[in-house]
Order: structure tokens, then sequence, then C-alpha cells
């Protein structure tokens, strides 16, 4: 038998991979002298908070007034004092200028009593001063004093890195400081439910608790995010706040300055298919504006419930949390130029934006009071019960005035329960109409809503307004 040629093809095979292997090993990125030059400018961060002592036993017999322990334990440790605990949390930070200031996250140093700053170049310890912290962003910044110049990382450009682009994480994850770990951008843009302005990077460079405060890095040196987050229950999920959001926050905390954003004064919710069709715009992008501030920016500019915003400037408002972001990262005074969809055609609104502050809950309130009997009638295409408002209950539905129907009852599995319409709602319009009576508003349902395939209600819910789209099909 000839074993030549099964040999001879092995061989070929292996020639033929081995190059192929030398080329993706090759077009691999190298990290050691990143992580070597970079590890320079990354700190380990301790923070000592004092937490208020308390003693479970006695807590536990405070809810306990009838027990028959209460006088034995009361006269044994009535008198006992509580001390106060100290408690001890790690995390990373980041030197962004020569002369000790550091970048951190907010949560690393909140409330602390004393924060101590490691430094990688010669391991010292240096107690360090809470320069600035902004909680809405999760960021914050420190200074210390090492009496001499500091190697420090730059920032880069957020907005210019794509989703697969290699990145590397350095931290200190579980008190291992200076820990190197790489991988790529694997998404953009995330909301986590962290804050009003999420906008996360996510990576599937491994992060872990004490990573928080640490730089994300590109291949070229430069901190792209700041580490902030993690989902505890996967692996490969990290989440780091944008640069170019971390840059300005830090750069007001820089200066002894609480950060200033813009305020519209609208309340405002997202654009789903069913709303676009309604509304007649071409795709589901926008927010759409579900009520104003009286005296705001936006009522004094024009606009009103109804309108979607489809710009700022020149930047396309791709949802209602793009809307926050962009208007937050105005300065207050900013004058802007908004595009809005009204009654099926674009127009626009320049505005003035004033400072965001306590005044975001105006919109909010919530009043009781007595509702007469009144007839009802039901819209049946999509199986709700109205009826018009009296004068004396509608202070008590959170309205100026009598005006539209209240919901008094949704059938069960009708279009509008499964749109989330329910008793108790005040519906002010109906695709875009306002509607005082029960035949306006039954007219719009059977001929305007039939014609559309949806019916979009402006609704008052506890003094606050929102849209809801009821599909016909």
């Amino acid at each position: 038998m000839n074993y030549r040629k099964p040999l001879a093809l092995a061989v070929l095979v292996l020639g033929l991979a081995l190059p192929a292997l030398a080329q993706a090993k090759a077009s691999l990125p190298e990290f050691a002298d990143l992580a070597a030059n970079a590890g320079q400018a990354v700190v380990n961060i301790s923070a000592v908070k004092t937490a208020p002592a308390t003693n479970p036993l006695q807590e536990f017999l405070k809810n306990q007034p009838n027990s028959p322990f209460r006088e034995f334990f009361d006269q044994f440790l009535g008198n006992m004092p509580n001390q106060p605990r100290k408690m001890n949390s790690l995390g990373s930070g980041f030197v962004i200028s020569a002369d000790g200031y550091v970048a951190t996250n907010n949560h690393v140093v909140a409330e602390a009593d004393q924060v101590t700053v490691k430094l990688q170049e010669n391991g010292k310890e240096y107690p360090a001063k809470i320069i600035g912290r902004d909680p809405e962003t999760d960021l914050a910044l420190l200074k210390i004093e090492a009496g001499h110049s500091l190697p420090v990382l730059s920032f880069g450009d957020s907005e210019a890195v794509r989703v697969g682009e290699w990145v590397m994480a350095i931290g200190n994850p579980f008190g291992l400081g200076h820990t190197v770990t790489a991988g790529i951008v694997s998404a953009k843009g995330r909301i986590i439910g962290q804050g009003p302005f999420d906008n996360f990077i996510q990576t599937d460079a491994s992060i872990n608790p004490g990573n928080s405060g640490g730089p994300l890095i590109d291949l070229d040196g430069r901190v792209i995010g700041i580490n902030s987050a993690i989902i505890a229950s996967g692996q490969g999920i990290g989440f780091a706040i944008p640069s170019n959001m971390a840059a300005k926050i830090l750069e007001q905390l820089k200066s002894g300055k609480a950060p200033k954003r813009g305020w519209l004064g609208v309340t405002i919710q997202g654009v789903d298919e069913n709303t676009a069709k309604a509304l007649g715009l071409p795709e589901a992008k926008g927010a759409l504006v579900s009520a104003t501030s009286p005296g705001d920016p936006a009522d004094k500019a024009g606009i009103r419930a109804g309108d979607v915003i489809l710009k700022v400037d020149n930047t396309v408002v791709d949802d209602s949390a793009t809307l926050l972001r962009l208007i937050a990262g105005l300065q207050p005074g900013a004058k802007v130029t908004l595009t809005i969809w009204r009654q099926g055609k674009e127009t626009t609104r320049k505005v003035v934006l004033e400072e965001r502050g306590a005044s975001i809950a105006a919109l909010e309130r919530q009043e009781r009071g007595a509702t007469p009997p009144a007839k009802e009638q039901t819209a049946e295409e999509i199986g709700v019960a109205v009826r018009q408002i009296s004068p004396q209950e509608a202070r008590a539905l959170g309205l100026d005035k009598p005006v539209g129907l209240v919901v008094t009852g949704v059938q069960e599995g009708s279009p509008a329960a499964q749109s989330d319409v329910r008793p108790g709602d005040v519906v002010l319009e109906a695709n875009q109409n306002p509607v005082n009576n029960v035949a306006e508003f039954q007219k719009i349902v059977r001929e305007d809503g039939k014609k559309r395939g949806v019916v979009m209600l402006l609704l008052k819910r506890q003094g606050r307004n929102i849209f809801r789209t009821i599909p016909l099909d």
C-alpha cells in the first residue's frame, strides 16, 4: 500500500494552514505596550464611609411592643450605646491632569469620610479631596497632591467609536489592582435604568466590582468610556459612560461648579409604529410631547401637546431619551431650533433653554374628590365606556376646567385595555382633535380612526398628560 500520498496531503494542508494562522495572529492587536503605557495613569481608590450604628435586636423589639421578652431585654440592652460602623469600598480611577486631578465614579466616593488614591508608578497612597460629584451621571472628580508631575490619560471621541472595535479596561476588580482585560465594543447608546441620561457603551471586556471609575481605552490609548456598571447575572456585559459626556461634566466639576443642564419644560414619550401611523409620520422616530409646563421654554416657544420633536438644531432625535440627553447637554440660555411634526407637516420653533432644576416635577400632581354619577356611553370599536365631566369633579381629576371625557370602564381584552387605557383616565383628544362630548369621540373613532387604522388618545392620568395609541385592525 502507498502511504506517501496521505502523508504528502497532510503536509500540504499543514503548509497552507500555517501561513493562515500566522496571518490571523498578525491581525490581532497587541495590548502589552498599551497596558504598560496607559496603566501608569490608572489608580486604585479606597473610600471609608461611616454607617449609622444599629442593634438588630433593639430594632426588632421596637416592632414587638407586646413581646414577653421586652422588659428583660430593655433592662440589659436599653442603655447600650450603638457604635457607628466603618465601611470600606474599593474602586478605580485615572489621572486626567498632571497636577493630580483624578476621574472616577460618584458611587465609588459618595458619602465617603476619607478617600485614598494609590498610584501605580510608585505604589504610594495619597489622601484625596473630593472636588465635585454629579450623581445624575455617576461621575466624580478627585484631587491629590503627589508633589510631582503625574502621567495622564486623555479623552477620545466616543461618538466616533464603532461597534466591534477593540478596547481595553484597566482597574481594581475585587481589590486586584491594575488588572487588564480586553474585548470589543458590543453596543452603543444602551439605556439600563441607571439615571436620566443613560447612554452607555457596552463592552465584553471583563468588568467586575472594583472596576468602577476605571478607563475603557481604545487602541490609540485614549479613554473612550468610564467603566461604571455590570449586569450581575451576566458575563461579558459591562457598561461605560461615554467620554464625550464625561469630559464635559468633569470640566464643570473642575471649575468648582455644579453641572448646569438645559431645561425645555416638556413631558415626553416615545413614538411607536401605531403612534407614527396615527400622526402620519414617515417613520417611528422623535419625542412625542404629551404636556408642556406653563411658563417654561417650550410653552413660550409655542410647543404644545401632540407635537413630535424631530431635531434639535441639526441633530436628529431618535427617541425621547435622545431628546433628554441633547437638551441636558446644552447650557441654560442656549438658543436652539426645534424641528417638530404638527398636523402632518414639519415646522420649526426657536427656544431659549432655562436651567434644569427642582421644577422637574412641576407637572406632577394628584388630587382627590367626589365623582357624581353621570350617564356613560361606550365606544365599542375600542372597548371603553366614557362620560362627560362635571364642573365639580374637574378639579379632582387634575383639570383646570371641565374638558374631555372620563373613562369609566375598559372592556377586558379590548384594544383599549391592550393599549393601557385605564378607568379614571380623562380623554382630552382623539387623533389630535379635542373631545368634549361622547358624540364627538364616537365619530372620530368610527370615521377618522377607521380611515387611519388607529386612534391616538391624549389622556390625563393623575395630573400628567400621556398618549396611548390603539390599533383598530
